[in-house]
């Protein structure tokens, strides 16, 4: 892989990883609450990057030296975003709440230009957030029915959106204040900590922990899959964002492909899924617009 095209190639990566949380998620709540799924799995992530970080002598004095960013992070990134995220996905339907998450690099672009002067929305980007928000809503439309009413379904569709809001904001200080801070360290200790806040918080709301079935190997290889992947995911991504000059609305523009993804998993893996026209239509927008976008004087920076 060319050095020019570093950047992208990683921030592809990242959001393949991610593609694969919806349906795990999913899988995951068959067995567990959310809360205490969430918090089990991000103490697990936490501590599969401890031994990657640094030296223990260097972690400690690290730690204490950027302790704001690392408590913004764990504030914003993991317990805003992953409370919200869980409990609102465990009440809307699949086609709405993947429309919802997918509309987040549109939160990040907003929430970016209102705190970062140069990341500006010029005409050029909207346009990119728009066709890519008009792909992810037909990827939605092809595999499901919007069917959305109820009060609990318009308070789910409320907390995926401010967990859009905690995430973007936790992206953009990111990129404006962590410099100096290991990318692993940074997020060992968020997710380790967030983990730990969310489980306790699990236990004071939905009580000890309680399976809604059996856990079986399904349940155990899905908590794993996800540990890691946060776990991987989440350091890349803060390493591409502490790159000078790469602008955190433009790198949120490959979440995109996240729904694409995720419709190929589901065709491959769910039984009874299968390519429908609109899905295939939104595929092709979104790549449309990601191609047109980067192609002239757009590809992010590297080091």
């Amino acid at each position: 892989m060319a050095k020019k095209d570093d950047t992208i190639f990683w921030a592809i990566v990242a959001c393949l990883l991610w593609s694969t949380a919806y349906a795990g998620i999913k899988i995951g709540l068959q067995y567990d609450t959310p809360l205490h799924f969430a918090g089990i799995r991000f103490i697990i992530s936490g501590l599969m990057i401890l031994p990657f970080t640094i030296k223990p002598s260097l972690f400690i004095p690290m730690v204490r030296e950027h302790w704001k960013i690392i408590a913004w992070v764990t504030f914003l990134q993991t317990l805003v975003n992953y409370i919200f995220f869980y409990l609102g996905l465990d009440l809307v339907p699949g086609a709405v709440g993947a429309v919802i998450v997918g509309s987040q690099p549109l939160i990040t672009a907003i929430v970016a230009a209102m705190m970062h002067e140069s990341e500006k929305l010029t005409k050029r980007k909207i346009f990119t957030i728009v066709l890519g928000l008009a792909g992810v809503i037909l990827i939605s439309a092809g595999r499901q029915a919007f069917k959305l009413g109820s009060a609990t379904e318009i308070a789910g569709v409320i907390m995926i959106l401010i967990a859009n809001i905690g995430t973007a904001t936790s992206n953009v200080m990111v990129s404006l204040k962590s410099k100096g801070i290991n990318p692993f360290v940074l997020s060992s200790t968020s997710l380790f900590i967030g983990g730990v806040i969310i489980y306790l918080i699990s236990i004071a709301f939905e009580g000890p922990a309680q399976g809604k079935k059996p856990l079986d190997y399904i349940y155990w290889f899905d908590l794993l899959w996800l540990s890691f992947m946060s776990a991987y995911a989440f350091s890349l991504w803060f390493k591409l964002l502490q790159r000078p000059h790469v602008k955190v609305s433009e790198l949120n523009l490959w979440k995109f492909i996240i729904p694409v993804v995720g419709a190929v998993l589901s065709w491959l893996l769910v039984p009874g899924e299968k390519p429908e026209w609109l899905t295939i239509t939104g595929m092709v927008i979104i790549t449309i617009s990601l191609v047109s976008f980067f192609k002239n004087g757009h590809k992010i920076p590297t080091n």
